[in-house]
């Protein structure tokens, strides 16, 4: 746990390091940084390429190859090889909207858990995915046997409430929040590892520690300018 959150200050240390370096190497006109500065949009690439490699789930892979075709349209306009104006395109945000209300039935039947059950009625397996974009999503697992999930929140909220469902030995849960927030609940006997990686976001573990640890929840993946947050 201390050697992850040291991997997260060494992170966001070696951002803030970068931008410092870059700045004083500009004022000293050593070299015009602004150059550099012109392809910002490449982060746009960077977010989609963490989210993909990550993402196990059709939506998270949408999620990871819009911010990927995003940023590569804008390195491409300030490279001068396109060209659009904000102006031009915005109306892809409305067209992008309508589809999701459209289709919502369809992403709804990702979020549902994935159950296989006995005769008696306990599911042997569950994973939840679930993903809101420009959106909020709120559901209640109560699965005996939480086998973890992916969490996709961007410009957007997800809460999900795990306080009646159980584990058995350990879950994972893949966490994706940019410009987002992702809310869960979990049971008071649930132990919480976070190896959450915030860059310019945050994790805030609420939860008070289980006396006996016997079940551990890992919590995984980024908080992009978004937040994570898990109480119990």
């Amino acid at each position: 746990m201390k050697q992850q959150k040291q991997h997260n200050r060494v992170v966001f240390g070696t951002i803030i390091l970068i931008f410092g370096v870059l700045s004083l190497i500009d004022n000293l006109n050593i070299f015009n940084a602004r150059v550099i500065l012109d392809f910002w949009p490449t982060v746009f690439i960077l977010i989609g390429a963490l989210k993909m490699s990550r993402s196990n789930t059709v939506s998270g892979q949408l999620v990871g190859g819009g911010f990927i075709a995003i940023g590569t349209l804008m390195t491409l306009q300030h490279l001068g090889i396109v060209y659009f104006s904000s102006r031009q395109w915005w109306p892809i945000i409305m067209i992008f909207g309508g589809l999701s209300i459209i289709f919502k039935d369809r992403i709804k039947s990702e979020i549902t858990p994935d159950n296989t059950f006995t005769s008696d009625g306990q599911d042997l397996h569950t994973v939840c995915n679930l993903s809101a974009v420009m959106s909020a999503s709120k559901v209640q697992n109560a699965s005996h046997n939480f086998k973890g999930g992916e969490l996709t929140a961007v410009m957007g909220g997800i809460e999900l409430d795990l306080r009646n469902a159980s584990i058995e030995g350990s879950a994972t849960i893949n966490v994706f929040a940019v410009w987002g927030g992702i809310e869960l609940k979990i049971p008071t006997d649930w132990q919480v590892v976070s190896q959450g990686i915030p860059i310019l976001g945050g994790f805030e573990d609420r939860t008070i520690p289980p006396i006996q640890r016997a079940k551990i929840l890992y919590i995984q993946g980024y908080a992009i300018m978004g937040s994570v947050e898990i109480k119990n």
